[in-house]
């Protein structure tokens, strides 16, 4: 079997199958491991795929600006957020990273809720400039205007001065054993120094993100307490209940 054609069988197998391995892709396509890692590589370069231990897995499925998230599965958005605010109570300090997720939530948010928000988000903060019982502290730092998100050092210095109640993470991509990943290695960072500035850390995550992968690493993903997704599918989300994490 010709080069191209084992790429395209594996992207095929990738796409059905949302995940593939090794071991398997060898013996489907009767040539060795070493071939199929060199394979996998290439595809890995080319941007098709994020290679993983023993396989790979697909890319998250959306786009990187702010503006173009923001119209993507609104209604699934509106589900996550729903769920999310169960979880909010008077007097609570909460820290809310960039994700239109969280953007969603904060639309939501009970005009006689009372809490203080932390938040890289510009998006955030102008939305919570309108209500009436919420203290916004946004973080310094250079603003990303694609993502209009502050990033950088002073960013995290920032965050690290903080102890919130709850992180409510909007994630790219999240995996068993990729953890929880990202396209921009400055935005990972800081939704690092996010996740370690808060008691509980809660990823807000359409169901379409959840096996995926990005180039750079936020954390393991033990490092969650939650996920709230929009739909429980139970094939997906059942290897992250073996790690003990609730999704809901």
């Amino acid at each position: 079997m010709l080069k191209e054609e084992r790429l395209d069988y594996i992207l095929k197998k990738l796409q059905a199958d949302n995940k593939v391995l090794q071991t398997e892709l060898s013996n489907d396509l009767q040539v060795s491991e070493d071939t199929v890692r060199r394979d996998l590589e290439s595809l890995a370069q080319s941007g098709l795929l994020i290679k993983v231990r023993g396989g790979a897995i697909p890319h998250s499925p959306h786009p990187y600006s702010f503006k173009e998230r923001i119209g993507i599965h609104e209604d699934d958005k509106r589900t996550i957020a729903g769920k999310a605010l169960s979880f909010l109570h008077d007097g609570q300090t909460i820290i809310m990273d960039g994700g239109t997720s969280t953007y969603t939530l904060v639309k939501m948010f009970p005009a006689n809720l009372r809490l203080t928000v932390i938040t890289n988000s510009v998006p955030i903060a102008m939305q919570l400039m309108e209500h009436p019982s919420t203290e916004v502290i946004l973080t310094g730092g250079r603003v990303f205007k694609n993502s209009q998100v502050t990033s950088g050092l002073d960013t995290i210095r920032m965050l690290e001065k903080f102890r919130a109640d709850i992180c409510f993470l909007g994630v790219c991509s999240l995996h068993p054993t990729a953890g929880i990943t990202g396209i921009d290695l400055g935005e990972a960072e800081v939704k690092y120094s996010m996740i370690r500035s808060a008691s509980r850390v809660m990823a807000l995550a359409t169901i379409d993100k959840m096996g995926t992968a990005e180039p750079f690493k936020v954390c393991d993903i033990t490092e969650l307490d939650t996920i709230i997704t929009d739909r429980v599918n139970e094939g997906v989300i059942q290897p992250y209940l073996n790690l003990g994490i609730k999704v809901i």
